[in-house]
């Protein structure tokens, strides 16, 4: 089992500036998934998504193609060339900055990438008896050249990769209506508002571009709407009239006539999922699964200077749903 690569300037930039402020905060620990086209850091894909007091935590998938990320990229393993691992995001940042800043205090060379290497290596710790697998960082600098070590989880078995990539697929089925949020800041400042009143929100996706956010408790219920949003995939259009009546109202008719589907969600997994907007995507979309199954986040970006999407990068959340008599 193997691993070597390169890093190219794009991918370290990414990943240091964008993508693991991003995953630090959704959770402490992730996966990182090598195949022979991609890598991706993956959030709880493992853990339960629909089992406990608080539904198993949001799922979280950031999914680069190969070469946007390293250079010079190698990967062999038993396992159709596929290796996966856990490992502390904040470890895994702060080695990254490291490498950057020793890599800072070489000499200019022009259009030359950065050398900075990372690579799977098994080795003993100081203090230990047996070898133990690291994902290993050396940065050549001016002055310096510094190798960083940072420990890592066993590499997962066949088994347990099958699994992971199993749950990556089932992971990407898309809504069949998906909402636009122009403003994420603006829904960022109204959940931190609203999760001062309870504890579980009810999301609403109506095929006509509207997304509702309502936290009812026994003394109060409190809501908004995002209304004429511009939507994905299946559509429908607005009833006539229903701009006299409540948002409340024109939620609870949307989902009777099947044109909108309602679910409940723990605050705390939106809360964690709106942190994404660290990642500073291009554009954001709601939508919920058929059948009701999670709440989906997807953010998309744009090739820069264009407003045509990115395919090399593919970054979204799924948040489990919860069972209403569970409140």
């Amino acid at each position: 089992m193997r691993f070597k690569a390169f890093f190219t300037d794009d991918g370290i930039s990414l990943l240091d500036k964008r993508f693991l402020p991003a995953m630090d905060k959704v959770g402490r620990v992730c996966h990182v998934y090598l195949t022979p086209t991609h890598v991706m850091l993956l959030h709880n894909l493992l853990g339960a998504t629909a089992s406990g007091p608080d539904g198993g935590g949001p799922q979280c998938v950031a999914q680069f193609a190969r070469d946007l990320i390293f250079r010079d990229y190698s990967v062999s393993s038993r396992n159709g060339n596929r290796i996966a691992f856990s490992v502390e995001v904040a470890l895994l940042h702060r080695a990254l900055r490291s490498a950057l800043a020793v890599h800072a205090q070489s000499p200019a060379t022009g259009d030359a990438p950065a050398a900075i290497q990372v690579k799977l290596v098994n080795k003993q710790a100081a203090g230990s008896r047996t070898a133990a697998p690291f994902l290993t960082f050396e940065t050549k600098g001016a002055r310096a050249a510094v190798v960083q070590d940072v420990p890592i989880s066993r590499p997962l078995s066949r088994d347990d990769v099958e699994r992971l990539q199993s749950a990556l697929d089932a992971a990407q089925e898309l809504p069949q209506t998906l909402v636009q949020v122009p403003d994420l800041p603006q829904l960022q400042s109204l959940v931190d508002r609203l999760k001062n009143v309870g504890d579980l929100l009810t999301v609403a996706v109506t095929q006509y571009g509207d997304l509702h956010l309502q936290v009812s408790t026994s003394l109060v219920t409190v809501g908004s709407e995002f209304r004429k949003l511009p939507v994905l995939g299946d559509r429908a259009n607005a009833p006539v009239g229903d701009h006299n009546l409540t948002a409340s109202t024109r939620m609870d008719m949307s989902v009777e006539r099947g044109e909108a589907l309602s679910v409940l969600v723990n605050m705390k997994h939106l809360v964690k999922s709106l942190h994404c907007h660290l990642a500073k995507p291009d554009c954001t979309f709601y939508g919920i699964a058929p059948h009701g199954a999670c709440l989906t986040v997807i953010f998309q970006y744009f090739i820069s200077g264009t407003r045509l999407t990115d395919k090399s990068i593919s970054f979204y959340c799924r948040l489990p749903v919860l069972d209403p008599g569970s409140s």
